[in-house]
């Protein structure tokens, strides 16, 4: 699939997959990618985690929870005390137990305000694990349900709006060429498109071993150098039927992220995956 085709797609890009299967790395290769193609970008990170500041230290990057996303709200309309006294209680984890989505629904609100700025070409959300995702983006819906009028409910109606419109939202998902992340992919897939309705992106299939098949047996038996390719071609026969099981399961285009070896990703790494997702470009 022609990256800019997706990239370009929908102003709020949300990529979300199992944990470990490498959402923030993906997050990270898309920004990097789409300001090479010229777009404006910023990254939210929901986690708090700092992982995307290290791998992006030149791109704008926002970290949002739904405490810091309370207190702006009360902040604007006049309650800024109130929003320093929240800040320090806790309360939004209260009201969030009391009144489910709340939470959710006030950091999807954000997200709407920044896409409404139009400052930006592109917001990349480093998005819940899959497990979370369904309900966080399901909240809108539930709140609109359970919540029959007032400002919540008007903050649903619009984050629903926004989040149903292929052209202003989409999901992407991420998975690795393995069995597990790759049933739980294809699982919360449907669930998105049966639940939420909002428009799925290409599958973003991270860390594959792609290649010929060595030539083993120029090494002898049993040689370190025989172990070596013969696991290596066995993992790229499992990369590649996992990747073939996921298109017979999910008619979804998919984007192919190769594997990079080593035990910690590096900027340089972000910059490497980019360019592979965007063939021709190595700035």
């Amino acid at each position: 699939m022609d990256p800019l085709q997706f990239l370009t797609a929908a102003t709020v890009t949300i990529v979300a997959g199992k944990g470990g299967v490498g959402k923030t790395t993906v997050t990270a290769v898309l920004a990097r990618a789409a300001i090479r193609l010229g777009l404006r970008v910023l990254v939210v990170e929901l986690d708090g985690k700092p992982t995307i500041n290290r791998l992006l230290p030149d791109i704008e990057v926002q970290q949002l929870s739904a405490s810091a996303a309370l207190a702006e709200y009360l902040d604007v309309h006049g309650f800024s005390r109130v929003a320093k006294r929240l800040a320090k209680t806790g309360v939004i984890d209260v009201v969030a137990a009391a009144a489910p989505g709340i939470d959710d629904i006030l950091v999807l609100g954000k997200i709407k305000q920044l896409e409404r700025t139009g400052d930006y070409d592109l917001v990349v959300i480093d998005g819940p694990a899959a497990g979370h995702a369904i309900s966080f983006l399901q909240s809108p819906h539930s709140l609109m349900d359970t919540i029959r009028g007032g400002p919540i409910h008007t903050q649903a109606g619009e984050v629903a709006e926004m989040m149903t419109d292929p052209a202003r939202c989409q999901v992407v998902l991420v998975t690795l060429p393995e069995s597990t992340p790759v049933n739980e992919a294809v699982e919360t897939a449907y669930a998105l498109e049966d639940r939420v309705g909002i428009h799925l992106g290409p599958m973003l299939v991270n860390a594959v071993d792609a290649g010929a098949t060595l030539v083993a047996e120029i090494s002898e038996p049993g040689s370190p150098m025989r172990l070596a390719a013969d696991f290596r071609n066995a993992r790229r026969e499992l990369h590649s039927a996992q990747c073939r099981r996921l298109a017979e399961q999910l008619a979804l285009p998919q984007v192919h992220l190769p594997l990079i070896a080593g035990s910690q990703l590096l900027p340089a790494d972000i910059d490497t995956l980019a360019t592979a997702l965007l063939p021709g470009s190595d700035q």
